[in-house]
């Protein structure tokens, strides 16, 4: 048996790559173009959203203070968003992104890191007045939404990235080499698992109570374009991600860091076909609970793709979450993890020769795994290490604001929504298939029926379920007045 293990570690590995991929700074004279900021001026950015995530992305898209923070957009400056404030005491401080984005002329990007439902209207928003944005992921919250902003950022010619920050991992560049060298052969079968949810899902939606609410929290800015209802605890600042109207689930949490890897070295396009089925809930009375406003406590989904040059064959993608995870390959050690450590999350990759096993693709250890028919076995490093936060994935949009729409740093880009877009509408894909599956209506006897559970065909270019039309109701979704796209 061959065994070949790698003892470069992460810092070379990542400095290498660097080296490989540097470019000269060329003077504003010569380069121009659409949004073209010279490298010596300094980008103003605004943060809708401040807190939580929101406040590691603007501190990263600060650049150690190399660019300037002009404004801050968050529904709570009490909670966490308070480090923001903190570190940019300069910043103007607004609630409402729709005011601060009409008053501000002079922002020149935002970075938008807020709950998943109010990503596509505020990342319209800023688009629509000319913007540059970073959208944490997914960037948005259905399938329409991803579509639409697509096709904006390319009308409008500003610079966009995702917040699927493992897309910037070098490490990734690894699978991608075995995956154009052929070592795999054709692949048909892909494998993707998660331990999430790990917040409250597949229960009742908690039980509204408006005396509860806090003095600073404005309510109605929070909930956006979802359905007015009373304040309702215990959903800011994390467990909305479990229902609908705001969250998109374990797919929308971890879908773009997972599903990215297989979708990105196998230049997947859009899904073919879409089916699924959920875990229940049962009741004292050993009935199923029926929640149609949130996600299921787990779900299993099937994905099918057309062959792509880099598979040689048609493939199958299947997603589990909620802890249920694959069987080892019988090629891979019993005693060694799949996926990541504990393998708790991870991507099988199975090909005619072989198997790659790897892990979340973000801040935490990618760690590829090639094993092969014949024996051979490369491993990655195993040592996580970041030459800067989340590998320069803020800074490189930064930059990529600076040099404008169409230059070398824009289209170099790791998840800019030419690519993020369609990526996006296959994770919320997984997404359509669940709620569709959670249809139910009355029959003829009285009883109520689930209806939608179905193989579903799908017309990606046309966003279009073609065999059960009840189901195209949630590639998109209807807006509170006032916050339409």
């Amino acid at each position: 048996m061959k065994k070949t293990n790698s003892s470069k570690s992460r810092r070379n590995f990542i400095k290498n790559t660097a080296l490989a991929s540097s470019v000269f700074i060329v003077p504003r004279h010569v380069l121009g173009g659409p949004g073209f900021i010279a490298p010596s001026d300094r980008l103003h950015i605004a943060a809708i959203g401040a807190g939580g995530k929101g406040a590691s992305d603007i501190a990263n898209a600060s650049v150690d203070g190399r660019e300037r923070i002009v404004a801050l957009c968050d529904v709570d400056f009490s909670g966490s968003a308070k480090r923001s404030v903190e570190r940019f005491p300069k910043a103007k401080l607004f609630s409402d992104y729709r005011e601060m984005l009409d008053k501000m002329k002079g922002i020149d990007a935002v970075t938008i890191s807020t709950p998943d439902h109010v990503h596509g209207p505020a990342a319209s928003y800023a688009m629509e007045r000319g913007k540059h944005v970073y959208v944490q992921k997914p960037i948005t919250h259905n399938i329409r939404e991803a579509r639409m902003l697509t096709e904006m950022a390319r009308e409008k010619q500003v610079v966009t990235q995702m917040g699927n920050q493992g897309g910037s991992n070098p490490l990734l560049g690894m699978v991608q080499e075995w995956v154009d060298s052929g070592k795999l052969g054709k692949i048909s079968k892909i494998e993707v698992w998660t331990n999430r949810p790990v917040w409250p899902q597949g229960y009742a939606f908690p039980s509204p109570d408006p005396e509860s609410k806090p003095a600073d929290f404005n309510w109605d800015l929070w909930l956006g374009p979802a359905p007015m209802r009373p304040y309702t605890p215990n959903l800011h600042p994390f467990n909305w991600r479990g229902w609908w109207d705001y969250g998109t689930g374990a797919l929308g949490d971890v879908g773009c860091h997972l599903l990215d890897i297989p979708y990105r070295t196998l230049g997947l396009k859009y899904p073919t076909s879409a089916e699924c089925s959920v875990g229940t809930v049962f009741s004292q009375m050993w009935t199923p609970d029926y929640n149609p406003e949130g996600c299921p406590a787990s779900s299993f989904i099937t994905l099918t793709y057309e062959e792509t040059e880099k598979t040689g064959s048609p493939v199958t993608m299947t997603w589990s979450d909620g802890g249920i995870r694959p069987s080892h390959p019988p090629i891979i050690p019993a005693d060694d993890d799949i996926g990541g450590p504990g393998s708790y999350n991870g991507v099988l990759i199975h090909g005619e020769n072989g198997v790659i096993s790897t892990n979340i693709n973000d801040s935490s250890p990618l760690t590829p795994k090639l094993y092969l028919n014949d024996g051979t076995r490369i491993f990655g490093p195993e040592v996580e290490e970041m030459e800067e936060p989340e590998y320069g994935h803020q800074r490189k949009w930064v930059d990529a604001c600076k040099a404008g729409f169409g230059s070398e740093e824009h289209l170099g880009l790791t998840s800019s929504f030419d690519y993020a877009g369609p990526m996006t509408e296959t994770v919320l894909m997984g997404n359509l298939a669940i709620r569709s599956y959670m249809l139910r209506r009355e029959n003829a006897e009285g009883n109520m029926e689930f209806y939608g559970r179905k193989k579903l065909l799908w017309d990606g270019e046309n966003m279009k379920v073609t065999n059960f039309d009840d189901a195209n109701q949630f590639v998109t979704r209807t807006y509170r007045e006032g916050w339409e796209m």
